[in-house]
């Protein structure tokens, strides 16, 4: 079987899969009582979501992580290579990252059941604090143990080595896409739209390394994210929470640092760094100008979406700039 089609070929399975136990996991989040928060100041239309299951992140995640670890056991107890051991380090930064993620997810259902007001879920410094420490761990690994290449940039023969500087720089791109996807996630499809499109596109670009092994867990999630979407396009019945979110972006950022073209992510991931950049801009211009606003809202979508924009119109434009960014960054892989 082509490399191409074991990667589509495993896409399928996890797309099925996951579809599958989605109504029963659905049923069981609802009888936990596991329910969405809704923030005050944001846009009206978002409180008929209040409710709706969240932790959606593990319908995706527990696929993943069953073929993913299946099939290193095959590979380790016959002949048959499907997985190699490389993709261990993505598949522990997802596990990992979906830890704390649920930890955060769990704090703020537990304070909404309790009928708690005030700040709910972990605090933002130690929520850092063990991103930090994750990424750490990662970036030892993708620099001391796999040996990835340090840099890769467009139309340069040669990997650029960076030295000990590749650790601090890895651990910045692996928390910052976790908190990117995590921005990223305010309406109905729009995390796993993005993230599937990335996800593919730094399938494609493993391929073009060689990288099969990658190619297959890329399109593993892909698939399974696709079955996410199944639930969560609009009006959703699932949200994926931190539990997804986190662990979705600190993945990504991974798997493009295994393959050196993480530079590409400011391409392909367009649309999580321009959520991510919203933010930025709106916090710096707050407290610049004492209390004025440079967009209505911030991150970006919501924005938009206080601009008359439908919810489905701003899923939509994004995915479609996604898909193209997506486009771009595979183009620029191959100068």
């Amino acid at each position: 079987m082509s490399q191409t089609a074991m990667a589509l070929t495993l896409g399928g399975i996890a797309f099925l899969l996951t579809v599958i136990w989605g109504g029963p996991f659905i049923r069981i989040l609802r009888m936990l009582k596991v329910g969405q928060q809704i923030r005050i100041e944001g846009p009206a239309r978002h409180f008929t979501k209040l409710g709706t299951p969240t932790m959606g992140g593990w319908l995706f995640i527990i696929p993943v992580v069953l073929i993913t670890g299946v099939l290193n056991l095959v590979s380790i107890a016959s002949d048959l290579t499907v997985l190699g051991n490389s993709i261990l380090l993505p598949l522990l930064v997802l596990i990992a990252f979906t830890a704390l993620g649920s930890y955060d997810d769990w704090l703020g259902v537990r304070a909404r059941q309790e009928g708690r007001e005030g700040p709910i879920g972990m605090r933002g410094r130690w929520k850092l604090v063990w991103q930090i420490v994750i990424a750490f761990g990662a970036a030892l690994v993708l620099k001391y143990g796999l040996h990835s290449p340090n840099m890769i940039l467009p139309n340069v023969p040669e990997v650029i080595d960076l030295g000990i500087w590749y650790v601090p720089i890895a651990m910045f791109w692996i928390v910052g896409g976790s908190n990117a996807i995590n921005l990223t996630d305010g309406l109905d499809g729009l995390a796993g739209l993005i993230s599937a499109t990335a996800f593919a596109a730094f399938g494609v670009i493993a391929a073009l390394q060689g990288q099969v092994f990658l190619l297959r867990f890329s399109f593993t999630i892909v698939g399974a994210l696709f079955a996410f979407l199944w639930y969560n396009a609009h009006p959703a019945e699932l949200f994926m929470g931190d539990t997804g979110s986190l662990s979705l972006g600190a993945t990504l950022a991974t798997v493009a640092l295994m393959t050196g073209q993480w530079p590409l992510l400011v391409v392909i991931a367009i649309i999580p760094g321009s959520e991510t950049l919203s933010v930025i801009l709106q916090v710096a211009y707050f407290k610049l100008t004492k209390g004025r606003r440079l967009f209505k809202m911030a991150p970006i979508h919501n924005h938009f979406e206080l601009n008359g924009w439908s919810e489905t119109q701003i899923v939509q434009r994004f995915w479609l700039v996604s898909l193209l960014s997506a486009m771009i960054g595979i183009a620029l892989a191959l100068i």
